[in-house]
């Protein structure tokens, strides 16, 4: 996949997060022209959601999917949790155990996914959520490592 079809896959994943007629209130765009920002037909293939739009579908969506994507094609790993921002860790013993635990979940859905031969659409988008709640658990184990090496 291209860099703009990545892009523009995540910017619908944005847009379907927050709700069409929810991004619509918040942006002050049309259907139409939030629609055209992800659209992969060739006359959009130039169109690209501005960065005040993704801001404020960010501010309200359960995930920041553009900057996570802006990220990954950079090869920067961020940690996002919101649930977890003034939690509590359970320290290495525990992140192992999660660890554990989320990759068994992982293939898991990939053993399932694979079953017919091929991986649909929507089974990639369970391994995806699998592997970003494995990633989540190695940034936590990381954090813990660091946090205990000072």
């Amino acid at each position: 996949m291209s860099v703009e079809g990545y892009l523009k896959k995540h910017a619908e994943a944005l847009v379907k997060d927050v709700g069409i007629e929810a991004a619509c209130a918040l942006t002050g765009k049309s259907k139409a022209t939030l629609g055209r920002y992800y659209s992969d037909q060739d006359e959009h293939g130039d169109r690209f959601m501005p960065v005040d739009v993704v801001a404020q579908l960010e501010a309200a969506a359960r995930f920041p999917h553009v900057t996570a994507a802006l990220a990954d094609l950079r090869g920067i790993t961020l940690s996002y949790s919101p649930e977890k921002r003034n939690a509590t860790s359970g320290g290495v013993n525990h992140d192992v155990v999660t660890l554990a635990q989320r990759f068994a979940q992982l293939m898991a859905e990939y053993n399932i996914a694979i079953e017919d031969g091929k991986i649909s659409p929507n089974e990639a988008k369970r391994l995806l959520r699998e592997t970003l709640s494995l990633q989540e658990v190695l940034l936590t184990m990381k954090l813990n490592l660091e946090q205990g090496m000072s």
